[in-house]
């Protein structure tokens, strides 16, 4: 049976953006699917959200697809990075992924600076999934879409759809459905 894992994104929650959607489509189409809580929500860290997300995992194959938003996808790739070299995932789905942000307020900034500096081996991690994508608007507040694009097409090998003023792609975007993430998700 395919499994799904769906990783929220800061100061988010299982219950919260298009995450009940996406888990009701996958189960319909026969996925195990699995929306942890993560630790902390408002002021993520690296080493617990990479740990959650291995915990939840287990043993990971080519029938798992992993689909993150925001710091969830940095956790994403961050745990790709983690893997042996003979252990990949299926597929992984990037929604309003960053490498670099806008529009932070003080504190926030904070919070985002081990996300931002701590380096990361995307040639490595690119290794790690047989196929990337990524969902990402066009006018995100915090997440430019340049550099952003050119890292994922180009150092991840990911087909990235634009999506057209969807914010930050979250619920409180209005955003609680979206088919093309479902799309990138079944493949």
């Amino acid at each position: 049976m395919p499994r799904a894992i769906i990783v929220h994104g800061w100061s988010d929650s299982p219950a919260g953006s298009w995450f009940p959607w996406l888990t009701r489509e996958l189960e319909a189409r026969g996925f195990a699917v699995t929306v942890p809580a993560m630790p902390d929500p408002d002021a993520p860290k690296i080493e617990a959200w990479v740990a959650k997300l291995q915990e939840t995992i287990g043993t990971p194959d080519d029938n798992l697809v992993l689909v993150g938003h925001s710091v969830g996808c940095q956790t994403i790739l961050r745990y790709l990075e983690s893997l042996p070299e003979d252990t990949r995932v299926g597929r992984v789905v990037l929604v309003a992924p960053w490498f670099t942000l806008q529009n932070l307020g003080e504190d926030e900034k904070e919070v985002a600076k081990p996300w931002l500096t701590s380096p990361m081996d995307l040639a490595k991690v690119r290794t790690r999934a047989a196929s990337f994508a990524a969902i990402v608007s066009d006018n995100d507040p915090y997440v430019p879409m340049e550099p952003t694009a050119t890292i994922l097409r180009g150092t991840l090998g990911a087909t990235v759809a634009v999506e057209a003023g969807k914010g930050h792609v979250s619920g409180e975007d209005g955003v609680t459905e979206l088919p093309s993430i479902l799309s990138a998700a079944i493949g």
